[in-house]
């Protein structure tokens, strides 16, 4: 049976007592799409689909902090740019968020970002930038869930093989110190792997990538969201087993961002 999120003025742990934690990451191409005449706002749209994801934890890349010139362009606008942060703006009622920069340009920045509907703790942020070029982060935030420390990593790595290797390396050390031996662990987000060759060096750190025992292919590819071939976008785990994987389809989540996002269930190993 679905879940239905109802508002309350209690935390959101009094809510929900299922064991199955339901994760969801997307990359929502700073809620803007197209260029020139064509550019749209989709940031609007972008808030009803995090809804509907309905996920526990919710991993989110290319989130704008702000953007002087597009939200000058988007002031008129009939809905206009929101005044808080992306991050802030797209969490359901009750929802807690974490956002963290990794990339300052002339006009803003923007980053990765979680929302979760169980409590957070301490938020932290390495940075895995590889070159000039790209400027590429970790967001680390331990969630508090069923009485269990889940220690989530929100990842974007780059659009070179080389470099994301060398951030898996990365990653590696980050882990090593800062999250505990042994603990429930997800590190979720846009690994850009689109030659599928970050598996073995993944599998070194201890991570096995969320893939339903009798899911199908077509419920992992994200990329491009029109006609959608590449499965960029992933949960991988540690002290978890995954039950199933969805990709949400159709007109209106191809419109929103050039991704699809990937929710996975998840069970406790």
């Amino acid at each position: 049976m679905p879940r239905v999120f109802r508002s309350t003025t209690h935390a959101p742990s009094t809510l929900f007592t299922s064991q199955v934690l339901r994760v969801a990451t997307y990359n929502i191409h700073k809620g803007v799409r197209g260029i020139g005449p064509r550019k749209r706002l989709e940031i609007h749209n972008l808030g009803l689909g995090v809804e509907a994801l309905d996920a526990d934890i919710i991993c989110l890349q290319e989130v704008r902090l702000f953007h002087a010139r597009e939200a000058k362009h988007f002031d008129r606008t009939w809905f206009g740019w929101p005044e808080e942060g992306q991050a802030d703006f797209l969490a359901p009622e009750g929802y807690a968020s974490a956002y963290r920069t990794n990339a300052v340009t002339r006009h803003g920045e923007h980053g990765n970002a979680l929302l979760s509907r169980w409590p957070l703790g301490e938020v932290g942020h390495h940075d895995v930038s590889d070159h000039r070029f790209e400027q590429r982060g970790l967001l680390h935030v331990p969630v508090r869930w069923q009485g269990t420390e889940v220690h989530v990593v929100v990842a974007h790595f780059g659009l070179i093989h080389a470099s994301r290797v060398r951030q898996v390396q990365r990653l590696q050390e980050f882990l090593q110190r800062e999250v505990p031996p042994g603990a429930p662990l997800l590190v979720a987000g846009d690994f850009n792997d689109w030659s599928e060759r970050l598996g073995g060096p993944m599998e070194a750190l201890g991570l096995t990538r969320a893939v339903a025992p009798a899911g199908r292919p077509n419920q992992r590819v994200t990329f491009p969201s029109l006609v959608p071939v590449f499965a960029l976008d992933r949960v991988y785990m540690r002290g978890f087993r995954c039950l199933s994987t969805q990709v949400p389809r159709g007109s209106a989540w191809a419109r929103m961002s050039d991704h699809l996002p990937l929710i996975v269930e998840l069970e406790l190993s």
